[in-house]
């Protein structure tokens, strides 16, 4: 693998609880912090582009991850994305051949006890280095094609569409 470019646009796994409003808000990307206390064995380059809750990512910021990705020399992208919109955006960057991207996230913030940030991105580096190009998310153990899947939101969790 060259090096893995990381592009990070917010969701549940950056987010930061504040006790004192019971108020969730989206704090810095925490995937460069995970990969270096994992101590991976590749280089990576982090660009945090949105630092949105998926329920309010636009047709025109995907187009921006879309073309940011594009942009990119690297062939092998993971993208930390909230996971209510995840399949959406997936399916828009589908038009970019030439690259395997993988889309990743978490069910409760990185900085929780138990969080499963950690299990699902290193889930989503291992399938980045193996998969042929293409579009895929890696969440709750299993790598899936973003045309088969959805989230149940009242099972919090990805599943087969049908």
């Amino acid at each position: 693998m060259d090096q893995l470019c990381i592009v990070t646009t917010g969701g549940t796994i950056d987010k930061i609880y504040f006790d004192d409003k019971s108020d969730y808000q989206i704090g810095e990307p925490q995937i460069g912090s995970i990969l270096r206390e994992l101590g991976v064995a590749f280089q990576f380059n982090v660009i945090p582009i949105l630092r949105k809750d998926s329920l309010h990512i636009s047709a025109e910021d995907r187009e921006l991850i879309r073309a940011t990705i594009a942009a990119q020399p690297a062939r092998h992208v993971l993208v930390t994305h909230g996971t209510d919109t995840m399949v959406e955006t997936a399916n828009v960057l589908s038009s970019l051949h030439d690259k395997t991207i993988v889309l990743t996230g978490a069910l409760s913030p990185a900085r929780f006890r138990g969080s499963d940030a950690e299990f699902n991105v290193g889930c989503a580096v291992g399938a980045v280095q193996a998969l042929p190009p293409g579009v895929y998310i890696a969440m709750n153990g299993r790598i899936w094609d973003p045309t088969k899947v959805r989230k149940n939101v009242a099972a919090n969790r990805f599943e087969p569409v049908g």
